[in-house]
């Protein structure tokens, strides 16, 4: 699995370069409506009923302020809306990025 050797807030982006050369960048607005959190997607319980994810789509003028490891495979982001609850797969950031 590819993971980042180096993460950089570089103006309204998020730029990524992982272990094996590639580049992936990333805006704050995509990455914040990509949000895998409960709060974004919803969840649903045992019986199938869907709880939360009713929210916004779109996120305009939001960046990443900062970020956490997770772990050895995933990161955290801090919004400037305040939100930073999603846990972002190094898998699912390659896949929002086409890899």
């Amino acid at each position: 699995m590819k993971t980042p050797r180096n993460i950089q807030l570089i103006g309204t982006e998020v730029a990524i370069a992982w272990d094996d050369g590639s580049e992936s960048y990333f805006q704050g607005e995509k990455l914040r409506a990509a949000s895998p959190s409960a709060e974004t997607r919803g969840e649903k319980d045992i019986l199938g009923n869907q709880y939360g994810g009713d929210g916004p789509r779109e996120f305009p003028g939001v960046t990443v302020v900062g970020w956490a490891r997770v772990g050895n495979y995933a990161l955290r982001f801090d919004f400037s809306d305040g939100h930073n609850s999603g846990i972002y797969s190094y898998e699912y950031l390659l896949e929002l990025a086409g890899r």
